[in-house]
């Protein structure tokens, strides 16, 4: 009987190494596509996204049916609320990469990105493909080596993403690329909260630490 529940907690660690994946790709795409203003790559991840969605649909009703049937405790509950969080973590990330291809859908076929803005959003999706490769890591071989890594990049962004805001003051770019840039901004700082969130719940799965100032929202 417990070799079934474990093969159960399993499926959920699976699906959340799958969704950290697609994640991966879904961040890098949408990163090529913003600087590139390839529109067909932009289209690709605004598709791609269902799949992270259904992904977290079937861990989410896996983890209902280990919950009603299985009545864990301890750490074994721990575990499968983690995985419902974390899942919905890894979901909002690859919202949030696929807002951002939406901007370049949006502009095309001028580019989402004023002139002159292109370093700092270069920076942002390189710690944001970067925190997303951390991430994969962390879920598909839990330890806590790669925390301190993904807290540093997600300070990163939220460097660059306060620099968005002092260049926006500094430049003279059109109301409509100040929006431009306030939301693609916004979604890569996000992705670095939500990257953050699940780091620090696997955590404390390793640990059994928990303090809930450290985690970020989840609008």
């Amino acid at each position: 009987m417990r070799e079934v529940f474990q093969n159960e907690l399993d499926g959920l660690a699976d699906k959340l190494t799958a969704m950290a994946e697609k994640v991966v790709t879904a961040i890098d795409k949408a990163s090529e596509a913003l600087h590139e203003n390839n529109l067909e790559l932009a289209e690709e991840v605004i598709a791609a996204d269902a799949a992270i969605d259904r992904l977290q649909l079937e861990l989410d009703k896996s983890a209902a049916e280990i919950l009603a049937l299985q009545a864990p405790v301890a750490a074994d509950l721990r575990v499968v609320i983690s995985s419902l969080r974390m899942s919905a973590s890894l979901e909002r990330m690859g919202d949030l990469a696929r807002h951002v291809a939406q901007q370049v859908r949006i502009r095309y076929p001028d580019s989402a990105v004023p002139a002159g803005f292109e370093p700092v959003f270069s920076r942002m999706t390189e710690a944001a493909g970067r925190i997303a490769r951390a991430i994969h890591h962390l879920v598909s071989n839990p330890g806590l080596e790669a925390v301190p890594t993904i807290d540093d990049l997600d300070e990163s962004l939220d460097t660059l993403h306060l620099r968005v805001f002092s260049q926006i003051s500094d430049s003279d770019i059109k109301p409509a690329e100040v929006a431009d840039v306030t939301l693609l901004s916004r979604y890569l700082e996000r992705f670095g909260d939500h990257a953050v969130s699940v780091a620090q719940r696997i955590e404390y799965l390793l640990t059994g630490n928990w303090d809930s100032k450290l985690i970020p929202g989840t609008d």
